[in-house]
């Protein structure tokens, strides 16, 4: 019997603003890859950055997930965890891998442009490492507190990383990182390790902009004596002029696709499922069809472009596919209480968002102002039109019937029609329109009326 633990994965953001669909990619990655392998999916709230973290970003990311449908399996806030994090800090400063600091921000700044002035690497000199006691009471007394690093090893770092392939990174190119503020605080550099080993995650897939933090975390993970888990880095997102994305500058975020753009949580799956992969952007309904077709090693290595048109694009393809069922509750919130299946087979090919089966049901359920050409070849074809009930097959009998009586055909037969019987001259087919616009308007509009 297999040994192997089971696949845990995890999406941390940070609830510092609203998540964009570049936060959405890693997530749905996430979420896919865990539920192809029967694995879990861990939401965790990196919260630690208090000044900037809030409630309501935190209840608008797990709205925008649940929106999405990535419903997670567990649950985990940072916030909830100090005592843990000082628990694991004390192992570290017991084993002498965390050790204290006393430079300010203005002296460390100093330093770093020193360094860069004479075209070297900004990397931590270790200066407090030399500090005596006498010199830490004397620093202490001046008021100055310590901040924590952690002492990394000189020791290459390797990692098979499962989407760039063999990663090196030389110990002695590494900075000893800060994992403790001055004010007690642990940062996101340990917090993340302490969080990832206690909740036992197996696979780490975030953005490449982490790969440098991975090669420091591989060391906090291995002083901690915990397992360290698989690592895979996916491209950035950008947008469709090649600039990165930012929450903070609400670059095309969640909220806003869907409560101004009408986006629907499918198309926003089944785009960034695919892109930046060798399989091709389509439709899809569900996101058990994405996980049936979820692999990681499809992944590419290059940047991703996210394109808003292509996303319009989906969203439409998708409403044209999507059955009444789907929909119903949702026309209804619109108000249209009395649309039913007809309606939604007769316009549905038409919409790019959902709400704009409002327009159509206006179409085909209120007054409209009718386009009026020519007044009397409207007359004659309101003459022919047959009695009630319709169905499907009376708009080509009746046209059949007026093409016969007045010699039209093709546009100088349908546009006049059309705009008389819609008001515009595009639009569903006007089979499946006049049944539900009815003799009695249909033959006020052709006569000119607002009916």
């Amino acid at each position: 019997m297999s040994t192997a633990m089971p696949t845990a994965v995890r999406f941390a953001p940070s609830p510092t603003g609203r998540i964009h669909v570049g936060n959405v990619r890693l997530a749905l990655v996430n979420w896919l890859f865990a539920r192809k392998t029967g694995g879990s999916f861990l939401f965790r709230l990196d919260d630690t950055d208090e000044e900037r973290s809030t409630q309501d970003f935190a209840d608008g990311i797990a709205q925008d997930l649940t929106w999405l449908g990535l419903t997670w399996d567990r649950f985990a806030r940072e916030s909830d965890r100090y005592p843990r994090y000082d628990e694991a800090a004390s192992g570290l400063k017991a084993a002498g891998r965390l050790y204290p600091c006393y430079e300010t921000p203005e002296e460390l700044s100093l330093k770093r442009a020193s360094l860069v002035s004479q075209g070297r690497p900004p990397i931590y000199d270790r200066a407090a490492l030399r500090l005596t006691d006498a010199d830490r009471a004397r620093l202490e007394g001046e008021g100055r507190k310590a901040h924590w690093r952690f002492k990394l090893n000189p020791t290459p770092v390797e990692w098979t990383d499962l989407v760039r392939g063999p990663v090196h990174f030389e110990g002695t190119a590494l900075s000893d990182p800060v994992l403790i503020r001055e004010d007690g605080r642990p940062l996101y550099t340990l917090t993340s390790v302490v969080d990832d080993a206690d909740f036992a995650i197996t696979h780490i897939i975030r953005g490449e902009d982490h790969v440098a933090n991975t090669a420091v975390q591989i060391q906090i993970f291995e002083a901690l004596g915990a397992a360290v888990p698989a690592f895979a880095h996916l491209p950035l997102l950008t947008d469709a002029g090649g600039q990165g994305l930012s929450k903070r500058l609400g670059s095309l975020s969640v909220g806003s696709l869907r409560d101004e753009d009408g986006i629907e949580p499918m198309a926003v799956n089944s785009l960034l499922a695919k892109l930046g992969t060798s399989d091709p952007i389509e439709a899809r309904l569900t996101l058990d069809e994405l996980v049936a077709e979820f692999d990681l090693s499809k992944i590419a290595r290059g940047t991703p472009k996210f394109d808003p048109e292509e996303l319009a694009r989906l969203n439409a393809r998708i409403l044209h596919l999507t059955p009444f069922e789907r929909v119903a509750d949702r026309l209804a919130a619109l108000g249209l209480s009395g649309a039913d299946a007809v309606f939604w087979e007769a316009v549905r090919a038409n919409l790019t968002r959902l709400e704009d089966a409002r327009d159509w049901w206006a179409v085909t359920h209120a007054p409209v102002t009718p386009l009026v050409e020519d007044a009397g070849f409207l007359a004659q074809a309101a003459a022919l039109l047959p009695d009630e009930p319709w169905d499907l097959g009376t708009w080509g009998a009746w046209t059949n019937a007026v093409k016969g009586a007045t010699g039209r055909k093709g546009k100088e037969l349908f546009l006049p029609l059309r705009r008389a019987l819609t008001g515009r001259d595009h639009g569903p087919e006007l089979k499946n329109l006049l049944p539900l616009i009815g003799r009695a308007r249909a033959v006020r509009r052709l006569g000119g009326e607002t009916a």
